[in-house]
């Protein structure tokens, strides 16, 4: 039977376990943590606005994120077919068309929660909503990018969202050096997206999507996804020395350079590697984001 047979006569219901394993719910850290970045930087006392807060981290995890791997995998479940034929789609615990039906279910809630956030929250959903469905869906397909499909990424998972916490508890918009450390932070997550294609790395080749490990192999993207990680940390460091913070600006250097062990060990064996790395190096890099959003807090620089 074809998978378009397929998707016209299952009516089966998808199980909730499949349903949140579509979700991916590991992957709302980053967007979370980087909203609760834009919170502390924003220099606004939490308890003035906890509504805004909670609202916020809710539509950043599990909403907005959860969406956006419910919808990628929706446009990516021939890929995956190939890659990982066990995911909730591929493997029919999410049957039919229930993916599409989940990924539209949700960009709608995700918009209505969007909307208690005012209109810088609401801005910012909107985009958050319609780059997942950029990055994944034709004719548009961002994905078949290995530069605009991770930078966009990057941008939705630690740059929108620092952006918006901090605009959020300000009700304004955020100030300059606010902007640029989420700017810096969303770059350094293209290396961390292109690490994340090496497991889809077969599958991408088979079917078109032109991610750096498949355009420049497995070493080259690696080393690639390092400097492009690390440079963006420099300049933080930089910059937090320019605005009197040295000691910020240490603790960021010292995880830096607890990255670039971790990427010594990477580039040994990029493809086994890249797993160990998003559990070890990412830990570092977001930590050192927190830290410069406290350094932001001190300056009162929201």
């Amino acid at each position: 039977m074809s998978v378009s047979e397929t998707l016209q006569t299952d009516l089966r219901y998808p199980a909730p376990r499949a349903v949140l394993r579509l979700l991916k719910p590991i992957t709302w850290f980053p967007p979370i943590w980087a909203y609760l970045c834009g919170v502390v930087a924003s220099g606004a006392p939490v308890s003035s606005a906890p509504f805004l807060v909670l609202v916020g981290v809710v539509l950043a995890g599990p909403v907005v994120c959860g969406m956006s791997q419910a919808a990628n995998d929706w446009c990516d479940r021939h890929v995956d077919a190939i890659n990982e034929p066990d995911r909730p789609i591929p493997s029919g615990a999410v049957p039919g068309r229930w993916g599409l039906w989940i990924a539209l279910a949700m960009s709608g809630l995700a918009l209505g929660l969007g909307a208690l956030l005012g209109p810088w929250g609401f801005g910012a959903t909107v985009v958050g909503v319609l780059a997942a469905w950029a990055y994944s869906a034709e004719p548009v397909r961002l994905k078949r990018s290995g530069i605009w499909g991770p930078g966009l990424v990057g941008l939705c998972y630690e740059g929108l969202p620092w952006f918006t916490g901090a605009a959020v508890l300000s009700a304004g918009a955020p100030s300059w050096p606010v902007v640029t450390l989420a700017a810096l932070y969303a770059l350094g997550a293209h290396g961390i997206m292109t690490l994340n294609d090496f497991k889809a790395l077969e599958g991408d080749r088979q079917t078109g999507v032109n991610s750096l490990p498949v355009t420049l192999g497995p070493a080259r993207a690696a080393r690639v996804a390092c400097w492009v990680m690390a440079l963006p940390q420099v300049a933080v460091v930089a910059l937090l020395l320019g605005w009197d913070r040295p000691w910020h600006a240490a603790a960021v250097a010292a995880l830096l350079l607890a990255q670039l062990w971790a990427m010594r060990v990477l580039l040994s064996d990029p493809k086994g590697r890249a797993p160990w790395y998003n559990a070890t190096g990412v830990t570092f890099y977001v930590t050192g984001m927190m830290i410069s959003a406290t350094a932001l807090r001190a300056m009162g620089a929201g």
